[in-house]
């Protein structure tokens, strides 16, 4: 089946501001579910695209109606703005997930993709990490990503579901978030005197927010013999949090002429791990186009071009500031 309309929860956050304007010039129509929280309605007008302004608790099965596909971006995103309402989070990121399965498939929804995450493995000193490697997450955000995920499994006769564990993204975005490791590391090079890295032997997947972009398309169209039930990692170059920070330095220097120093702090931050994406590349033929490198670029580039003002103190470029300054409840 030819999938023409597609819900996008979250869709106006970092990855749905890329996600959504590519998805509207690839023909589809697009509807937005979005409580607007961080950046407000920062999407594009266009005939083809309905913006809802709302809350995935509240939802119900008419929001679905005359969808074809579903894209579950929308969540408390990050540790520190789980831990901020921890009751808050736990109902959007997982008491509201099976009942919002549950109403698009009633609705006559033919494809639920959820967005899972790369930390549900949280810690593991396996330099292999696949789909069947054991879950062991550190925080309640990422043990409840993984919980999520049999949820879908308990309803997926009769349509075509899948789980895609993306690496952490990076990269510019009209929704731009600054509190994720390339992304932080990049604004303190550039708009400071030096980086911080948090320990530093920790090791982290990463992906370009452009490829997370392409993953999600395909997942749209892909056979539902190939997908259906399958869980897929998502990631590009594996690095430590030091070699992230030695790649920014040289390219800031390069692009700018700044001499960055790397400073060394302590961290109780252990999250650990190196995920091996071959299955989506083997079933799927997805491969990352673009590296850190490229996402790096990106933002100098577009904080020299003003696309991002006042990067160190405007609180939408980090989730857990902005959500204090609104006091979410």
């Amino acid at each position: 089946m030819k999938v023409r309309s597609v819900l996008v929860t979250g869709g106006a956050g970092y990855v749905g501001a890329v996600l959504v304007p590519q998805l509207l010039m690839d023909g589809y129509r697009v509807t937005v579910y979005d409580t607007m929280w961080i950046h407000g309605d920062i999407l594009p007008r266009h005939p083809a695209l309905k913006v809802i302004k709302g809350d995935i608790r509240w939802m119900n099965e008419t929001d679905f109606t005359g969808q074809d596909a579903v894209i579950h971006l929308a969540n408390i995103s990050n540790d520190p703005s789980f831990d901020l309402n921890p009751e808050l989070s736990t109902d959007i990121n997982l008491n509201a997930f099976e009942p919002l399965v549950i109403m698009a498939k009633s609705a006559g929804v033919k494809r639920f993709i959820n967005c899972s995450s790369s930390s549900v493995y949280g810690l593991s000193e396996n330099p292999e990490v696949k789909e069947d490697h054991p879950l062991v997450p550190m925080t309640l955000y990422n043990k409840f990503k993984g919980l999520c995920e049999p949820l879908l499994w308990k309803h997926k006769e009769g349509w075509t579901c899948v789980n895609i564990r993306p690496a952490t993204v990076c990269g510019y975005s009209p929704g731009q978030r600054l509190d994720l490791a390339v992304n932080i590391l990049t604004n303190h090079a550039v708009n400071s005197d030096s980086i911080k890295v948090m320990g530093g032997a920790q090791k982290r997947p990463n992906l370009h927010i452009q490829d997370m972009c392409d993953a999600y398309k395909l997942l749209l169209e892909a056979p539902h013999e190939k997908i259906h039930g399958e869980t897929f990692n998502c990631g590009g170059p594996n690095h430590t949090i030091m070699e992230l920070a030695e790649l920014v330095r040289k390219e800031v220097a390069f692009m700018t002429g700044k001499d960055v120093q790397i400073v060394v702090t302590p961290t109780n931050d252990q999250r650990s791990y190196w995920i091996n994406s071959d299955k989506i590349k083997d079933v799927l033929g997805f491969v990352p186009k673009r590296t850190v490198k490229h996402a790096i670029r990106d933002l100098v580039i577009a904080f020299q071009s003003g696309l991002l003002p006042n990067p160190m103190t405007d609180t939408r470029y980090s989730n857990v500031k902005r959500l204090i300054e609104l006091g979410v409840k």
